[in-house]
């Protein structure tokens, strides 16, 4: 079976040398204040190459393969390897059970560095776990507690991606008010933007929210959340908001 994982992992790495482009790597290098560690690989050819991965290894590769690919994946591959890797369990949601959660959750131990790879993980992956019950929110609730920016991060982008799903306020809050005080940008980010989300149909109860946090939450919070407020009506938010993190 390991010889089974080098030979893909091997062949992904081969296909990535291949068709890398350093102009591509400038590009979305601004994007990536740590710095961006990809190969730089046109999208089109990416999501074609995966489509033909993912059809030709469908009997060959099961649930189990892929988790043991990705850890090698998460381990020492570039951003397009874990993209890779993120695809392959896509493919086999219909196989998920509690005990994939906990192996992917290790990947932020080992491989998961930038916002990149963790939001394409929680729209492709971890909202589906869910989204189908496998796991509760209490679940999701525990990663506040992590070490990694970015699994605390997967919290609230994992929760809009359930936006589409109906998620409600009375849900998503209690997730989230342990990250309120979080210093991270990319976790306030995450909450920012899924309040957002939530004030477009719930707009009453997520101002209520802001009002109880926007004198002790990081000022990022406040920005995304009311990006989408009239300039004026968003001020109430930001008057008495202290330049403090």
């Amino acid at each position: 079976m390991r010889g089974l994982i080098e030979l893909k992992q091997k062949e992904i790495r081969d296909f990535c040398i291949k068709n890398a482009d350093s102009e591509i790597v400038k590009k979305y290098a601004r994007y990536f204040k740590d710095g961006y560690a990809g190969h730089g690989i046109d999208t089109k050819v990416f999501e074609k190459q995966r489509d033909l991965w993912i059809k030709a290894w469908e009997n060959e590769m099961t649930l189990e393969n892929y988790l043991n690919l990705g850890d090698e994946l998460m381990r020492t591959g570039k951003l397009e390897e874990k993209s890779f890797a993120i695809a392959f369990l896509q493919s086999k949601r219909k196989n998920y059970s509690p005990n994939t959660y906990e192996r992917i959750g290790n990947w932020f131990k080992t491989g998961i560095t930038n916002w990149a790879t963790t939001d394409v993980l929680c729209m492709s992956v971890l909202s589906n776990f869910l989204v189908d019950g496998i796991i509760s929110f209490e679940k999701l609730k525990a990663w506040n507690d992590s070490d990694s920016e970015w699994q605390r991060r997967a919290v609230p982008v994992t929760l809009v991606e359930l936006l589409k799903e109906g998620l409600e306020p009375k849900i998503a809050f209690p997730l989230i008010e342990p990250l309120m005080l979080d210093n991270s940008e990319y976790v306030q980010k995450g909450i920012g933007t899924l309040l957002r989300g939530l004030w477009k149909k719930w707009p009453n109860e997520v101002e209520d929210f802001l009002f109880r946090w926007k004198d002790q939450c990081g000022r990022l919070i406040v920005r995304y959340a009311t990006e989408k407020m009239d300039k004026e009506y968003r001020k109430k938010f930001r008057a008495l908001k202290k330049e403090k993190v």
